[in-house]
Formats: structure tokens, sequence, C-alpha cells
């Protein structure tokens, strides 16, 4: 009687929905440590022999952490976070890929082809960058970041224009990132705001 007790208690525990833990903190640790990385190549401040070095950090840190965040997301039922995370971490694949052709194969890649998708990225960011607006302050002060060094860019890779401002910009996106993921760990752990991120601009309530 005990056992089939047991067994009929396993099978209740084991239909009990069980909450997916934030992904947020994951998705932007890792797009804090690959615009660290992408950020600081672009402002010559690593050698330019070992751009090879760069591949691991934006393939595992900046595209599958962010994939990963992108998949939970979506089974929480957050259109933002899986949406975003998921395109930037495409993003993120294209640019290792990229980088990998370019460094290991010796083809020659017409390189603005890479300006192109960045404008298509730029008009997804632009978009992210009004949705932001009825999240939190700190979502919107990223996608702003990153649609200027977007922005910064473009003109380098489509008409040959020193990448320095996109570094900076790409270092501010990992600095706002880094904040941002330290604010929904800790908060998250503490069970209340010890990092700000501040209120939506936009409010979603309906009048």
């Amino acid at each position: 009687m005990a056992d089939k007790n047991d067994k009929s208690s396993e099978i209740i525990v084991r239909s009990l929905p069980t909450k997916a833990a934030e992904p947020a903190a994951l998705g932007l640790f890792g797009l804090a440590v690959a615009t660290l990385v992408l950020g600081a190549a672009d402002l010559g401040l690593t050698s330019s022999a070992y751009k090879s070095l760069m591949i691991p950090w934006v393939l595992f840190f900046g595209a599958t952490a962010q994939l990963i965040a992108g998949f939970m997301d979506f089974k929480r039922n957050n259109i933002f976070g899986a949406t975003v995370f998921s395109v930037y971490a495409m993003t993120m694949y294209s640019i290792a890929l990229t980088l990998f052709i370019v460094i290991f194969t010796g083809v020659d890649v017409n390189i603005s082809h890479y300006g192109f998708g960045l404008i298509a990225i730029l008009i997804f960011s632009i978009i992210a960058t009004v949705a932001s607006l009825m999240t939190n302050k700190l979502l919107f002060a990223i996608l702003i970041a990153v649609d200027l060094a977007v922005i910064s860019l473009i003109p380098h890779y489509l008409y040959g224009y020193p990448p320095t401002a996109a570094g900076i910009f790409l270092m501010l996106t990992s600095a706002l990132s880094f904040y941002s993921a330290a604010a929904v760990l800790l908060n998250g752990m503490a069970g209340k705001t010890v990092l700000p991120m501040g209120k939506p601009i936009l409010s979603t309530k309906k009048e």
C-alpha cells in the first residue's frame, strides 16, 4: 500500500509545472563578452595578427549563450527576449563564420556583403529599440548603443572608414550589458532590487 502511495506521489510531483529560470543574465553576459572582444579589436587594442582568436569568444559567448537565452525565453513566452536574443545570436554566428572564411580559407570575400547584412541587422535593431521602450531603461540604453555600433560599422565595411567609433559603441554595449546581466542575476537571487534597471519608458497598460 505504501509503495502505491509513493508511486502516486511521484506521478503528481512529475506532473507539477516547473518554472524556468530567467535566461536574460546568460544572454546579456554573452553579449557583454562578445562586444568587449569585438570592440577591443576595432579600437586596435589587440593585434590584428591574431584575429582568429576572436572566433571562440564570438561563437560561444556572443552566439551560443544568446541562442540558449532566446530558446528559453520562447519557452517562457517572452517574445521580446526570445526574438532579440535569437536574432543577435544568429548575427554573432554570422560574424564568427565570416571571420573563419576570411582568415582560414583565404577566399577573396567581397566584404560589402557584410555591410549590407549589417544594414538588415540595423533595421531589426531599430525595431527592437522601439520595443525596448516597454521593457526597462537599461535595455533601451543597450539597444541604443548597439544601434550606434552597427551604424558605425556599416561605412567601415562598405567604404573602408576606420572602425574606431564602432569600437567605442561596442565597448559601451559591453559595459551596459555587464551591468544589466549583474542586475538580473542579483535582483533575481535577492528577490528585490539590488541594482536598478529603470522603469519602462512606455506603459503597456490599456487606458
